[in-house]
């Protein structure tokens, strides 16, 4: 790609004169590039915790005995579309990296083209001086009897010659190698973003489909949902359900907790190691704030996303039970943030809360966001205060768009507006 340009022909017919003149091959200088450590397996704790995770949400579900509601009917296609904005956004980020690679190489490209433009000069003006002054045969300097220090100023200057011409090309050598290596990666980046915008377009066209499908069935059976969602034993079935799944979490957490710390004590050596030794060993594995950092930060958070608070915390419901957390109204599509580090542990669809993802902050600190269009971070993800983990949606049959937002402690909820500001 690059080698077939003019400038480069040229400079290798330059490069071929000289080697006739020094009579000996250059040798180009190897220079492996470097390889950068392939990311570690999530290990076996991991798998674990989302194995039992999933347990845990059949095993809620299969508490419930045969009964069904018409939300139901939204699950499989509200799972699909989060799984799909999921896979979308992962495209769009690799998509970026690629075109950011694409970028880095475009600048390689012009550094190695100006390099080969310095080289093909002083390669020019080297065979000029030695065309000029001419190729002066040591055995007939020798035999002349000429003056012997001249000779001597000579022979080093031939000496020289040789050696920086040797040394010339090998640096042309080599910067045509590399050249050769960006075209043939330049050539992979973009081989492999046209692939992944292809994977988008079909994506693209995926969750399209599954829109439409939901829609579809939204419209036969929203006047049944506004009809289930009056009655007083749905909500309590609601929150029943989402006591359970938070109990039953706590104690999940509580006892990975327990096993974590006793893994930790086991392996911990007689003789203290060097400082953090057992922090560097977990390091990769998702972990909660640090002990008491997540209290600190009463009074100081955000609401995870810009909207209008429309029901709030310890609020009557026509239904005759009180809120629970908050309703945000916000616009479909909009970014849910996270509102402190943690990690994720409950990322699925369930009914009456649709896609609801939660996460732990440690010291029995949990965030809940449902009615979510898309979730997107996985059981396991650790997470920073800010991160996008969701988009807001209206899913679980929730009449309008918006965001059901919960902050517990030891399982009781708290007033969420105690803890972030409206600002």
């Amino acid at each position: 790609m690059f080698a077939d340009r003019p400038a480069a022909r040229r400079l290798l017919a330059v490069a071929a004169g000289l080697l006739a003149l020094a009579g000996a091959p250059a040798v180009a200088a190897e220079r492996a590039p470097p390889t950068g450590k392939e990311v570690a397996e999530k290990q076996a704790d991991l798998k674990e915790l989302r194995a039992r995770i999933e347990d845990l949400r059949k095993e809620i579900s299969a508490a419930e005995g045969s009964r069904s509601e018409v939300t139901d009917q939204l699950k499989d296609s509200e799972r699909a579309i989060s799984g799909a904005q999921r896979e979308l956004r992962d495209l769009g980020e690799e998509k970026a990296g690629l075109q950011g690679s694409l970028r880095d190489l475009g600048r390689q490209s012009r550094e190695l083209e100006t390099e080969l433009a310095t080289q093909q000069a002083q390669l020019e003006r080297l065979l000029l001086g030695q065309y000029l002054r001419g190729t002066p045969d040591p055995l007939r300097l020798l035999l002349n009897g000429d003056d012997p220090n001249r000779l001597a100023r000579d022979l080093y200057y031939l000496g020289a010659i040789a050696r920086a011409r040797s040394e010339m090309l090998a640096q042309v050598e080599a910067t045509l190698k590399r050249q050769r290596a960006l075209a043939a990666q330049t050539q992979e980046r973009a081989a492999a973003l046209a692939a992944v915008e292809t994977r988008q377009k079909e994506k693209h066209a995926r969750l399209v489909a599954l829109r439409d499908q939901r829609k579809a069935t939204l419209s036969k059976i929203s006047t049944q949902i506004a009809a289930q969602k009056k009655q007083v034993g749905s909500l309590q079935r609601d929150e029943k359900r989402m006591t359970q799944l938070i109990d039953r979490l706590s104690k999940l957490i509580a006892e990975r907790a327990r096993a974590q710390r006793e893994a930790a004590r086991r392996a911990a050596p007689a003789k203290p190691a060097r400082p953090g030794a057992a922090e560097v060993e977990n390091a990769h594995l998702p972990q909660a704030t640090a002990a008491g950092s997540f209290a600190r930060l009463r009074g100081s958070l955000r609401l995870p996303v810009k909207g209008t608070v429309g029901n709030r915390f310890g609020g009557p419901r026509q239904e005759g039970s009180t809120w629970k957390g908050l309703f945000i109204r916000s616009a479909a599509g909009s970014e849910v943030k996270a509102i402190a580090a943690g990690s994720v542990v409950f990322a699925d669809w369930m009914r009456g809360f649709g896609n609801l993802l939660i996460v732990d902050h440690g010291d029995a600190y949990l965030s809940i966001y449902g009615n979510n269009d898309a979730l997107l971070k996985n059981v396991g993800d650790a997470v920073r205060g800010g991160d996008t983990v969701a988009t807001v949606g209206n899913s679980g049959g929730n009449p309008e768009s918006g965001l059901y937002f919960e902050i517990r402690h030891q399982g009781q909820p708290v007033d969420p507006l105690k803890w972030a500001t409206l600002k």
